[in-house]
């Protein structure tokens, strides 16, 4: 059976730490605790759980920080987790399984990393993540905020276990001083950090910085297929806010540069088209987005609203205004099968049903709130 490092690296994080450790204790061999500045109890209680509790100097540099929790590690294997992260019981029972099945041994292993919830916690939007590495593969973490892990070569095992996130606090203004000092010594950004600059700005509403950091970007000779298609969507949403309509359907347009057309590119065209009372046109992408899968091996952030609730509640008004209200009426109740119960739908539902009984006009909602949850 394969052996398993935890590293971690914490601050501060007292509120959350006992429900992460609590939910992995039994399931790692090696428990690793890197704090990098707590005022709290978080290294008291962090020695409940490990005595390989050890203090790093901050300096403003998340992945060197992984990196020498890392190298603290002794066995086969290196899981990472931040302390707002947690397994739940079918993902524990999941990862044990794995533990003790495994046949061969991949050189990383990816989990599932949701990162949004419903109000009955099923995930809504999800990631992929290399979250346990053979140690002797030597693989190191980049990008001093928003620092990933570089898995080049080896061999990989994708799983369906899930991490659990559950985001504290609102850390822009945190990473936002890092990115000032990073590009106060480096004189510029490039690459992914590049990208994750323009992700703060676009989450602090600076729109024209934004865009302009992704019109750079997109200058960049490489970059991640997942990275780009993200930032076709945000740069899209960038033009929206600046009034540039035409703009933002070329940037969801530029995204088939980088793969098929995804669910949440889709329902974004289809959005420019019913802004223009195209109904026609809203409806053939609506479809698409329903009609869309994901290539295999794809490590960006999916909504699986988009997939699923969304293009429904937005045909049925399409269709309405089409006067097609059969097909607005099939749907709404596509719609009603993932939320039970919202009330506009099932207004919607009433007002469909008597409409198509007496031919009566209708005056339909489009649907319960459509805005996705914050990406990290």
């Amino acid at each position: 059976m394969i052996t398993v490092s935890l590293c971690m690296i914490v601050k501060d994080e007292a509120k959350v730490l006992s429900r992460c450790l609590d939910s992995v204790r039994d399931l790692v061999d090696e428990i690793i605790i890197v704090d990098t500045g707590s005022s709290d109890r978080t290294k008291e209680i962090a020695a409940g759980y490990t005595d390989r509790v050890l203090d790093w100097e901050w300096t403003d540099d998340f992945a060197a920080a992984r990196n020498y929790s890392f190298e603290q590690a002794t066995r086969d294997y290196i899981m990472w987790l931040d302390a707002d992260d947690v397994l739940y019981e079918k993902d524990r029972a999941k990862f044990a399984e794995l533990k003790q099945s495994l046949s061969w041994e991949p050189d990383a292993i990816i989990f599932n990393y949701d990162l949004a919830f419903d109000p009955n916690g099923n995930a809504i939007a999800s990631s992929r993540r290399y979250r346990l590495v053979k140690r002797s593969q030597g693989y190191r973490w980049f990008n001093p905020v928003h620092e990933y892990l570089n898995v080049k070569g080896g061999k990989v095992l994708d799983t369906d276990i899930a991490v659990s996130h559950h985001r504290e606090g609102d850390h822009s203004a945190r990473n936002m001083a890092i990115f000032q000092k990073w590009i106060e010594k480096s004189g510029k950004l490039e690459g992914r950090t590049l990208f994750f600059y323009a992700n703060e700005l676009l989450d602090q509403k600076r729109y024209p910085e934004a865009a302009a950091c992704y019109e750079t970007y997109f200058g960049e000779p490489i970059g991640y297929r997942e990275d780009r298609i993200a930032a076709c969507a945000k740069l899209a949403e960038c033009y929206h806010h600046l009034g540039q309509k035409d703009k933002q359907l070329d940037m969801l347009l530029k995204s088939f540069q980088y793969d098929v057309p995804h669910a949440d590119i889709s329902c974004a065209i289809a959005g420019c088209f019913e802004a223009k009372e195209e109904w026609g046109l809203a409806v053939y992408w609506y479809n698409r987005a329903l009609e869309s899968r994901l290539p295999e091996g794809y490590m960006g952030v999916v909504n699986a609203a988009y997939q699923t609730w969304v293009p429904h509640v937005q045909l049925c008004f399409c269709y309405a205004r089409l006067g097609l209200l059969q097909q607005a009426l099939e749907h709404n109740n596509h719609a009603l099968s993932y939320l039970p119960g919202e009330a506009n739908l099932l207004e919607n539902k009433k007002r469909l049903e008597q409409a198509l009984g007496f031919t009566a006009s209708t005056n339909l909602s489009e649907g319960t709130n459509t805005e996705t949850p914050d990406k990290e």
